[in-house]
């Protein structure tokens, strides 16, 4: 294993931002690679732009809901096979990367036929705007369609963080990056194919993204055993998978509903409001770029610590990264709350759809700075393997906070899409209180663990 990847010895700090730099450009490069539909559409859509945004924004919100529910649960393998990495077991570690892909090679399946049946009855459920709903269940079927893709694109990220590699993760989303940009313009842009081109430049380019990346890791040396022989289900394997994933994609979901759940709210209340809120998200998937770099970094770099019995380690990672990521976030927040305009003009042109951009994004700047501390914890408690804690504190933030605060918000009047934005970090500030808490005992229980075997 070479040096990059051994995180159980020697430097802490460098090691673990080293790891996450390269999360980081991978994060970024996927943020643009969602919000570049977003954008072309928005700046070439001619007089249906509005329309088109309001589509993508909600068809693409309904795909990102699907792939960070498959992330999530792939979470599992990453945390599963940097565990045996950390304690050295790398043929273990292959028999557990080809139970991986056995299990969510036929969940891909499932949800791609589930899912293209179900566009019209998503987008009704996401009470997309009248004039954009054949639009948006274009966008949604189409990019259901490609499903298989969005798996085996994930998937290999997923893999690789596991073993300590963040360069081909990656390499995987600049591929795909390249060619949807490609594809959005010239669908888009020349052959004026609006939401429709948009959705099959997406799947076009994850699965170039996938074809290509193979064919790079078949000459690559790994620091795990893989043959076809791996290729097989084994029960022990994807049972563990499973429970370690399980309740992190679980969490997932529901907070991705509760975020569903509030676009559907502004969605009522106008198309310019659709499209300036969706607008704000694709902006927002920019400005949380360092905690969620932090999250997955701290999930690998954990798992290998944990697996070689160096807790101490993983501890003083954590506080690492929450110092790194807080001083990112407190200047991005500043920037979001003061020049929110700026960053909402990249993604559209029209004042009516920047406006409520604006105005949204104000209460997510001051979510940058609180995400910095919940975002670490939830990446050093996955990697510890206290998945379940991470599911119960999400439901508690996303469905018994973010979703009546949201509601209520909404009721008073004039309607204003700050306050009902504020309801995302309240919700962080409860879920950080938790994990305070959670923290405080589990370490307490460790040093009684410790001191019994001593």
């Amino acid at each position: 294993m070479n040096k990059a990847q051994n995180f159980t010895s020697g430097k802490i700090f460098s090691p673990l931002i080293r790891f996450a730099l390269p999360v980081l450009l991978a994060l970024f490069l996927q943020a643009m690679y969602s919000g570049v539909d977003l954008l072309i559409v928005g700046q070439f859509g001619g007089n249906n732009a509005d329309i088109f945004v309001s589509a993508v924004s909600t068809g693409s919100q309904i795909m990102m809901t699907l792939t960070f529910v498959i992330t999530a649960l792939a979470m599992g393998l990453t945390v599963y096979v940097g565990e045996k990495i950390g304690a050295g077991k790398g043929s273990e570690a292959g028999e557990i990367i080809g139970s991986g892909i056995t299990l969510f090679g036929i969940i891909s399946l499932i949800v791609s036929v589930v899912m293209v049946i179900s566009s019209s009855a998503l987008a009704k459920l996401m009470r997309a705007p009248t004039e954009a709903f054949d639009n948006t269940v274009w966008y949604i079927a189409i990019c259901s369609a490609g499903t298989l893709f969005i798996v085996a694109y994930n998937l290999v990220g997923s893999i690789f963080r596991g073993v300590g590699d963040s360069k081909i993760p990656l390499l995987t989303v600049a591929i795909a990056c390249v060619f949807n940009i490609l594809g959005d313009f010239l669908l888009v842009a020349v052959f004026d194919m609006g939401s429709s081109g948009a959705a099959i430049a997406t799947v076009f380019a994850q699965a170039i993204s996938v074809v290509i990346s193979l064919f790079i890791i078949r000459k690559r040396e790994l620091p795990f055993d893989f043959s076809r022989k791996y290729l097989r289900p084994r029960a022990v394997h994807i049972k563990h998978i499973l429970k370690l994933g399980i309740p992190i994609a679980l969490q997932d979901l529901l907070v991705s509903i509760s975020f569903l759940v509030i676009l559907a709210i502004v969605n009522n209340l106008g198309l310019n409001e659709s499209a300036g809120v969706g607008v704000a998200e694709k902006v927002c998937a920019f400005i949380m770029l360092i905690p969620s770099a932090f999250m997955q970094s701290m999930s690998a770099f954990v798992a290998h610590n944990v697996g070689a019995l160096k807790y101490d380690r993983a501890k003083k990672a954590l506080w690492y990264g929450i110092a790194s990521s807080l001083v990112v976030g407190i200047v991005v927040g500043y920037f979001s709350f003061f020049h929110g305009d700026i960053l909402a003009g990249i993604f559209a042109k029209d004042a009516i759809i920047i406006a409520p951009a604006v105005e949204y994004l104000k209460a997510y700047a001051i979510d940058c700075v609180f995400t910095a501390f919940l975002f670490c914890f939830i990446g050093y408690f996955n990697g510890c393997g206290n998945t379940t804690f991470v599911m119960i504190q999400g439901i508690i933030g996303g469905i018994f906070v973010r979703l009546p605060v949201s509601w209520a918000m909404s009721k008073m009047i004039p309607v204003s899409l700050f306050r009902i934005g504020l309801a995302t970090p309240i919700s962080t500030a409860l879920q950080i209180v938790l994990c305070v808490g959670f923290f405080v005992v589990t370490q307490r229980l460790l040093k009684r663990k410790q001191a019994t075997i001593d």
